[in-house]
């Protein structure tokens, strides 16, 4: 459904404000948007350039770094609002996307699988898109979106229904709709999709309902699969329409039929290294939770596996949590960056902040072990980090076997919480500072396990759980993480969790949300909070930065939700009181007379 509005009363307000301020000395160039046809050279070249934003990552590795210093240190003080943009509806909940803007246009999604195309100067709607969804769907997390893909004269998104679609950038017109998985058997879709090599690259969500999860790269202009791989071991990758291999080995870390429905849903979306060619796809827990009903390691289950765009197979994997028992996908971003060892030679790295508590850095051209460090505080779980990588469990910690009266089983107290140290919400690399700055939570969980069979549709967990903070000051806490010395260099607490994504610029700054709707700027060498604005509403969206007619502008959507309130125990009902919303804040420098 394609809605369009010549002017929004909000839009109105701005073009009323443009005239006070073109009155007042000051001077705005309104420029009609355009439509030019997104290249993939531009989308390549996304991190460098700085008048747009055409990936979410804000570049294909998913650095969150811009090169913008316009709004630095000194001058955030003068950081001001531009305009606003309501949603509007009833259809609020949570608003985690991240915009997109080309040509004086912003792309965003927002609840319900909606699509809204604004006019950056103006604050103009110019089209709205509200896909069709059924009732029935199976969304784990709340009715989320975290963005679009921009191709050509493409705006290509995925729905709650698990629908690829692609719109006409200028009218919001469907051009092609292409069902991905049966929504009735819980498969979703969450994640933006990301542009490599002239193909889409999408996920699936779905791993509660004992989905296959699996990566697909499709032709963005028909939206028709070049190749599909599988992300549990043993189901069947294909290429052009005939068998490319299975994934793994069949029955290699999987017992019996355990594979059959074994989730690993890469839901959160991928980076791309174009200096490896590889694909970072992180993935989700194993299905069942109940961890005693699969014996294996479980592979692809929470894991980073590389995978090559051109032949759709698998490179490497790095399982961050074998035998997963608590719930802890491994599905935070893969970041690719690069330093310099005791000996001055470039090493071409990754890092990536799992659910489970750990900071990871690897060799991301082969996926080997580099280092690692427990970013969040009194990890129970697991004692530490071997050599290789792999985690020395508290086996003690495990939750217990269920009990054959079908009553549950012996309950484990576990941190993190199954919501995660880190969940979906992706950290920020600078390349001033070396640094990534990490949204943390610190929360524990009472788990314990329960009987469980799969169906269809059905949740398939086989655990039960009731988060509980660890600490009575603060759950949220944003890390800068050095990941050569393997040290926190400062961190900033928040009474709730955060649930937002970051970004970093050369200016000097760390930009998050929280959810008591504080839109903060911090010193990325010191924490010190330099700017502070009240968006009405929590934050858990992503802030974007981009520089137009010669202004650095930064935008954030607010909205309160996602899975905290709906899954968070006594956390959630510490958060019960915030408002949802649904809203998005550009902001710009005040520029006196």
């Amino acid at each position: 459904m394609i809605k369009k509005k010549l002017l929004t009363s909000a839009a109105a307000v701005t073009l009323c404000a443009l005239i006070s301020a073109q009155a007042n000395g000051n001077t705005t160039k309104v420029t009609e948007p355009s439509f030019n046809p997104v290249t993939y050279t531009e989308i390549a070249n996304d991190a460098k350039s700085t008048n747009d934003v055409l990936t979410y990552g804000m570049g294909q590795q998913g650095q969150r770094f811009s090169t913008l210093e316009q709004i630095n240190k000194k001058t955030i003080k003068d950081l001001v609002p531009v305009w606003n943009f309501s949603f509007g509806g009833e259809k609020q909940r949570g608003q985690e996307s991240q915009p997109i803007v080309k040509d004086g246009v912003m792309y965003v999604t927002a609840s319900y699988s909606r699509v809204f195309a604004i006019d950056i100067i103006t604050g103009e709607e110019i089209w709205q898109y509200d896909a069709k969804l059924p009732d029935a769907i199976l969304p784990c997390c709340d009715v989320i979106n975290r963005g679009v893909a921009i191709y050509d004269n493409l705006v290509i998104f995925g729905t709650l229904d698990a629908k690829l679609v692609a719109l006409d950038r200028k009218t919001g017109n469907v051009v092609w709709k292409k069902k991905v998985e049966e929504y009735k058997d819980g498969y979703s879709i969450t994640a933006a999709p990301l542009i490599v090599k002239d193909m889409i690259i999408t996920g699936v969500s779905g791993g509660e309902f004992g989905i296959v999860g699996k990566i697909e790269a499709r032709d963005p202009k028909t939206g028709e699969v070049i190749w599909s791989r599988p992300m549990v071991e043993g189901h069947m990758g294909y290429l052009n329409g005939k068998e490319n291999g299975i994934s793994g080995t069949l029955n290699a870390t999987w017992e019996g039929d355990m594979w059959k429905n074994g989730g690993a849903a890469p839901w959160n979306g991928v980076t791309y290294d174009p200096d490896t060619n590889l694909i970072f796809v992180p993935t989700g827990n194993p299905a069942p939770w109940n961890s005693h009903l699969r014996k294996g390691d479980n592979l692809y289950s929470a894991s980073r596996v590389a995978v090559n765009p051109d032949t759709g197979k698998i490179v490497w994997h790095f399982q961050t949590t074998p035998h997963d028992g608590w719930d802890y996908d491994g599905m935070a971003e893969f970041i690719p960056f690069d330093y310099k060892d005791k000996d001055g030679k470039k090493v071409q790295a990754g890092a990536t902040a799992d659910k489970n508590g750990f900071f990871y850095v690897l060799d991301r051209t082969n996926g080997k072990y580099i280092r690692s460090l427990p970013f969040a505080d009194k990890i129970t779980w697991a004692k530490e980090i071997d050599k290789n990588g792999r985690p020395v469990v508290n086996e003690e910690n495990r939750p217990g076997i269920a009990n054959e009266d079908g009553s549950k089983g012996t309950s484990a107290f576990a941190v993190p919480s199954f919501l995660g140290a880190k969940n979906w919400m992706p950290m920020a690399y600078s390349q001033n500072t070396g640094m990534f700055y990490v949204p943390t939570n610190e929360w524990g969980m009472d788990i314990w396990n329960q009987p469980v069979s799969y169906k269809k549709g059905a949740a398939y967990l086989g655990a039960g759980f009731t988060i509980k903070p660890i600490y009575e000051d603060h759950i949220g806490a944003l890390k800068a993480v050095d990941p050569v010395s393997g040290k926190i260099k400062w961190i900033y607490k928040n009474k709730s969790p955060l649930w937002g994504g970051v970004l970093t610029t050369a200016g000097g700054l760390v930009f998050t949300g929280t959810p008591e709707g504080k839109f903060l700027a911090f010193d990325d060498q010191t924490g010190e909070i330099l700017y502070s604005f009240n968006a009405g509403s929590g934050i858990v969206g992503s802030p974007i930065t981009w520089e137009q007619n010669g202004e650095q502008y930064v935008a954030i959507v607010s909205g309160w939700g996602g899975a905290v309130p709906l899954w968070g125990g006594e956390v959630a009902k510490q958060v019960k009181d915030i408002n949802q919303g649904g809203t998005v804040h550009v902001f710009k420098l005040h520029k006196s007379k």
